[in-house]
């Protein structure tokens, strides 16, 4: 828990512009990647640089950085795994989320005054395994996303009150037993377990009866066919008051590969949740709507409740398609405000003069204005911005303000 007596909001950044979203966003903690030995080989991750520099920033409004370097760890990534832990050493992350107990010890060894959590990935699923990591010095382990809310509860009541659980709240769920996957490897030599996952569990797949090679027979949910492994996504927005009675410190947002969009809604919405229950569990309550309204203009597959209320069944599957619900599309952040009100930004999705938008900001307001003029970098008036990440400036009906996120209501809502 917090000093404040309330759970760590903690939420992923793919870059460093979305690490100063978290941040601004309503995150307490960010967890990033490096550019070796995290388990999402597919974003973007951080340079040492930029992991600096989002370390400074996260610290200068108070919050914490966690660098995950979570692969399972063969003896030829050993000397590499040590060399990575002397630079972390310089630029003093707040805290190292291991599985690997090889990978373990060398942090111990290498950078003794860095906490250690101990991932997900490690399978944590009882006290005495809690117990365990503590004896050798971690400072929290995360509850593998197969325990029930009962579970949790039990393993806190078992082991020491400076112990931290951190638990997954939010986000993607895998079909394996703690992500440990082997589809990815078998199908295209990828890795999950480096980092690689190439997520075959959305793939659509047929039957083939032995002896009749070739001749395919669809596992039909719809004409669209059905997706075997295709799990729905994880949100408890709606029982954070269960989260807190059963003792977890840090509530974990999945989505080290989400744009910005979804970090600062799911970060701003969870943000507002806890914040409400701990003032006032009625206003929590009468809330509840206004929260999972929110939460859905973030791009997600449906939502479930996972393990928490006992083994999933098939209904946290989403056996029909394997697309997103994407119900707002991302158009760009707010980098800076002109003395003309012209707001320059970045393109991350084409909108044109004329559109009306929606201005998302860190404080919960959200405020529908017209775009009224572009301009592209020389100044010149244009009427869109055609180009991905494009550099342009925009005016709108309303000054926005640095931060500020913009979005556009989909048209359609498979992404």
């Amino acid at each position: 828990m917090l000093e404040n007596g309330k759970p760590e909001l903690l939420v992923p950044a793919s870059s460093l512009e979305v690490l100063k979203v978290a941040v601004i966003y309503g995150a307490d903690a960010v967890y990033i990647g490096g550019e070796m030995y995290g388990l999402r080989a597919k974003a973007k991750n951080f340079s040492m640089e930029d992991m600096a520099e989002g370390i400074r920033f996260a610290h200068r409004y108070g919050k914490r950085v966690f660098v995950t370097a979570n692969i399972t760890a063969h003896n030829r990534d050993l000397d590499g795994v040590r060399q990575y832990f002397l630079e972390l050493a310089k630029i003093r992350p707040d805290a190292l989320i291991i599985s690997d107990p090889g990978v373990f010890s060398i942090a111990r060894e290498v950078c003794p005054e860095i906490e250690i959590h101990i991932s997900t990935q490690s399978n944590n699923v009882n006290y005495l395994t809690y117990q365990f990591w503590n004896r050798l010095g971690a400072k929290r382990v995360v509850s593998a996303r197969e325990l029930s809310i009962q579970e949790i509860r039990e393993i806190r009541e078992n082991i020491p009150d400076e112990l931290e659980i951190e638990t997954f709240v939010h986000g993607a769920m895998c079909i394996s037993y703690s992500g440990r996957c082997l589809l990815s490897n078998y199908f295209t030599g990828r890795d999950a377990n480096l980092g690689a996952c190439t997520h075959p569990c959305r793939w659509k797949y047929y039957l083939m009866e032995e002896s009749r090679p070739g001749e395919y027979l669809p596992i039909e949910e719809n004409e669209r066919g059905t997706y075997l492994f295709n799990s729905k996504d994880l949100c408890m927005i709606e029982h954070i008051p269960d989260l807190v009675d059963a003792g977890i410190d840090s509530f974990k947002i999945e989505g080290r590969m989400k744009t910005a969009l979804y970090v600062a809604d799911v970060a701003r919405t969870y943000r507002q949740a806890i914040d409400d229950y701990f003032a006032s569990p009625e206003i929590y309550r009468e809330k509840l709507p206004y929260y999972l309204e929110e939460i859905s203009k973030c791009t997600y597959r449906q939502y479930t409740t996972g393990f928490f209320y006992g083994p999933a069944t098939h209904e946290a599957q989403v056996y029909g398609e394997s697309t997103y619900v994407q119900n707002y599309i991302y158009l760009g952040i707010v980098q800076d405000v002109g003395a003309d009100g012209y707001a320059v930004m970045e393109q991350r999705n084409k909108f044109y003069v004329g559109d009306e938008v929606e201005v998302m900001k860190p404080d919960g307001t959200d405020v529908t204005v017209t775009v009224e003029g572009m301009r592209d970098e020389r100044g010149n008036e244009i009427e869109s911005c055609p180009h991905p990440k494009q550099k342009f400036s925009v005016k709108l009906s309303e000054l926005p303000e640095r931060m500020d996120l913009l979005r556009m209501r989909a048209e359609t809502e498979p992404m």
